[in-house]
């Protein structure tokens, strides 16, 4: 009886936007208080939604383990339930652990994270998180190649640019960290432009020359040439993979879910006609897809005609 109820209570539409209007309130509570003067003249009020929102998510837990009827541990097989469960056991224990001032942000980092619950309320949210950890094993490799662009137009930059401009280019650390810049668009002009016309031309100061003493040597085409290839390279050809790489993983998680909705459907309303042409369909793609690399498999076999 008490998991039907649950059951029922924690599917249902309305209390999924009762928890997300709660979430929302707690985001509210944190940002007020982080105004100390309005936080000190309303302590009683912040205090009391602070317990109240506690007291509501604590409840949301138990509901949808009580959910779960013989087996609540399948509560924690969603990560997402693991993430929510983990915020309100360390806000519950905030209060018994005394760990002194030094730990107070610590302590409180746990309300601030009670925002983050938004994620697990709103699936449209669920999924571009899942998508972004989807593509982090490919993102590794555009890091590793992004990483090597750096690495490259760093060390040619100190080599062009390390005498002209120091500031930007005195060692190799400095100019990676410029590049960054560069890449970032932020600027970018003004870090060519020392380049092209000198630092006694443009971009330094007399207080900067005297500091650092450059030695001017203006290079206009070869500035130019260097920093649009690094922008166009680093800016639009990665960038573009990384958003390549997103949508990819985008595209699987759609598929994921479609799949996942599909069995859904299927255990709560039978079709058996419908269901059957689906699967027709889905098998009729698979085998057009596997025709395909036949065909391409003979045609390389087969090789150029004679």
């Amino acid at each position: 009886m008490i998991y039907s109820h649950c059951s029922s209570l924690a599917n249902s539409e309305y209390f999924n936007r009762f928890i997300i209007a709660t979430i929302l309130l707690a985001g509210i509570v944190v940002g007020a208080q982080t105004y100390t003067d309005f936080a000190q003249e309303n302590a009683q009020i912040l205090t009391f939604l602070d317990r109240a929102i506690l007291i509501i998510f604590t409840l949301e837990a138990s509901i949808k383990i009580l959910a779960e009827g013989k087996n609540p541990f399948n509560y924690f097989k969603n990560p997402w339930n693991v993430f929510d469960f983990t915020i309100v056991v360390a806000c519950l224990l905030e209060p018994f652990l005394d760990l002194g001032g030094a730990f107070l942000p610590v302590l409180r980092l746990a309300r601030i994270l009670r925002v983050l619950r938004l994620v697990t309320a709103i699936p449209k949210l669920q999924l571009l998180v899942t998508c972004l950890l989807k593509s982090l094993p490919s993102m590794f490799y555009v890091s590793i190649l992004l990483f090597l662009l750096f690495y490259v137009y760093g060390a040619m930059a100190v080599f062009l640019f390390g005498e002209n401009d120091p500031i930007h280019f005195r060692n190799l650390q400095t100019s990676i960290l410029s590049l960054f810049r560069v890449v970032t668009l932020e600027d970018w002009t003004d870090v060519m432009y020392i380049n092209m016309y000198g630092s006694d031309g443009y971009g330094y100061s007399s207080a900067d020359l005297t500091k650092w003493n450059p030695s001017s040597s203006p290079s206009p085409l070869g500035a130019a040439l260097f920093f649009v290839s690094f922008v166009l390279l680093g800016t639009m050809i990665v960038l573009n993979l990384v958003i390549g790489v997103i949508m990819n993983s985008m595209d699987e998680s759609n598929a994921e879910i479609s799949i996942k909705q599909e069995i859904a459907r299927r255990r709560n309303n039978p079709e058996p006609v419908r269901d059957g042409l689906h699967d027709l369909h889905n098998r009729m793609e698979e085998l057009s897809a596997e025709i395909k690399v036949i065909k391409k498999m003979i045609e390389d076999s087969s090789g150029p005609p004679k």
